[in-house]
C-alpha cells in the first residue's frame, strides 16, 4: 500500500475541482469559463478548445471561432447545455457568448453548482480512501498494529484533502457572492 500514490490520486481529484471552478464565472468574461464545455463532434466528445478558438473581445463577451463550420451547431448546443447559464448566438462559424450580469438568483445558483462540484470531489477522495483501506485490510503481511497505523495515515490524508476542498469551496462561494 503506497500512501504517496493515494495522495497523488486525491490531488488529481482536487486538480479536477480547480478546473471545474475555473469554468464557473464570477461576473467577468474569461477564456477559462468555457473549459468545462465538452462538444460531441466526429463521433466523440472533445474539449471546446480542440474544436475552436475562444476569445474575449470585451469584458462581458466571449467568442468562439469554430474551425470547422459543420461543428458550429454542436458547439452552440454544448455551451447551452453546459449548465453555465450562457446563451450563445451563432453567426456562421463565429459564436458570440454574451455574459449576462449576475443577479442574486444566478449567484445562488452558481454557489449550488460550486457545492455540487465540491461534493463530487469529496466522494472521489472518499473512494480513493476506501481503496487504500481495502488494500490495508487485504494485506496479510501487516500486523494488526501496522494495519491500524496505516489506516490512521490514510484517514489523516483524507481529512487533509477534504479540508482543502472545503476551503476551495468557501473561497469560490465568496468570489461568486461578492462581485
Amino acid at each position: 500500500m503506497d500512501i504517496a500514490d493515494l495522495g497523488r490520486r486525491m490531488d488529481g481529484a482536487i486538480d479536477n475541482l480547480k478546473n471545474e471552478y475555473a469554468g464557473l464565472r464570477t461576473g467577468r468574461a474569461s477564456v477559462s469559463m468555457l473549459d468545462p464545455v465538452v462538444v460531441d463532434v466526429y463521433g466523440s466528445k472533445m474539449p471546446l478548445n480542440q474544436v475552436g478558438t475562444v476569445g474575449v473581445p470585451e469584458s462581458r463577451l466571449l467568442t468562439v471561432q469554430v474551425w470547422d463550420m459543420n461543428n458550429a451547431q454542436a458547439v452552440d448546443k454544448a455551451i447551452r447545455e453546459s449548465g453555465l447559464g450562457l446563451n450563445p448566438q451563432t453567426e456562421g462559424n463565429l459564436i458570440r457568448v454574451p455574459i449576462p450580469e449576475l443577479n442574486e438568483e444566478r449567484r445562488k445558483e452558481l454557489t449550488k453548482v460550486a457545492g455540487q462540484y465540491a461534493e463530487s470531489t469529496r466522494v472521489a477522495i472518499r473512494n480513493i480512501r476506501r481503496d487504500g483501506m481495502d488494500d490495508i485490510k487485504g494485506d496479510k503481511d501487516y500486523s494488526e498494529d501496522d494495519k491500524k497505523r496505516e489506516s490512521d495515515n490514510v484517514q489523516k490524508l483524507t481529512d487533509d484533502k477534504i479540508k482543502a476542498v472545503d476551503e476551495m469551496l468557501s473561497s469560490k462561494e465568496k468570489d461568486i457572492m461578492t462581485i
